[in-house]
């Protein structure tokens, strides 16, 4: 098996965070610090991770949660602020979020201890669409939604077209759906700075076909194969 992919099924992130730990020469391998990518671990071989010795997990498990504002997308945070894991209460697997929701975005997270279904979902290549409620104050012009349909350029960052639609309003506030595929850092918050529009909250709703739906805010769910693998149907851009 191939470092990485031992490494992620030891529950230590996904295969691309791992890959990191080895060129850091964080990973042993039968004693000897190992930094080269393309080792096949054997069934005999002992890997150690900052001196610990690690083993590949196959009890796998998969977690939808509603992630609150003020958490952490993270294992543990140096300035002592709440982490995600920490909502997973009677949770005995070692899991790894699926990607990032920033520290003030809620809704739909993952959580996994599969580093090849991690891989699956966060790569570029996937096309994976992801949907967002923004919260306004104000009404987009037909000139701004269409900068966002047809793609903006950012400070020399590329977005590629998202899909925006006007839900609902509720007092003083508007409600749109943002549909993007590509999840680059912070891209819905950049964006609307761009267009010096205020979000005064952003929700993730689904990734894929995979929804949120009436999942209280800080709970979680264990999917079934069947759940779990929703996130590579339906919305595919």
């Amino acid at each position: 098996m191939r470092i990485n992919k031992f490494l992620a099924s030891a529950e230590l992130g996904s295969r691309r965070h791992v890959e990191q730990f080895v060129l850091d020469g964080k990973i042993s391998i039968n004693g000897q610090v190992n930094k080269d990518l393309a080792y096949d671990v054997k069934d005999d071989d002992v890997v150690k991770f900052n001196g610990k010795i690690v083993r590949a997990v196959s009890d796998k498990i998969y977690i939808m949660l509603n992630k609150p504002r003020c958490y952490i997308t993270s294992l543990k945070d140096e300035k002592d602020r709440h982490v995600v894991t920490d909502l997973l209460k009677g949770v005995k697997q070692k899991v790894f979020p699926v990607g990032r929701l920033d520290y003030n975005t809620q809704g739909l997270l993952l959580l996994t201890n599969d580093g090849d279904y991690a891989n699956n979902i966060i790569h570029p290549s996937k096309n994976i669409c992801k949907t967002y409620e923004v919260k306004v104050k104000v009404v987009l012009t037909n000139k701004e939604l269409n900068m966002i349909r047809r793609g903006m350029t950012v400070d020399g960052v590329n977005y590629l077209p998202a899909k925006i639609d006007y839900v609902y309003s509720e007092d003083e506030f508007n409600y749109y759906n943002i549909t993007i595929f590509e999840g680059k850092n912070r891209e819905i918050r950049h964006i609307f700075e761009e267009l010096k529009v205020t979000i005064y909250a952003l929700k993730r709703l689904s990734i894929g076909a995979l929804e949120l739906g009436d999942l209280a805010e800080g709970k979680y769910k264990v999917l079934s194969e069947k759940e779990k693998d929703l996130v590579f149907k339906g919305k595919i851009c």
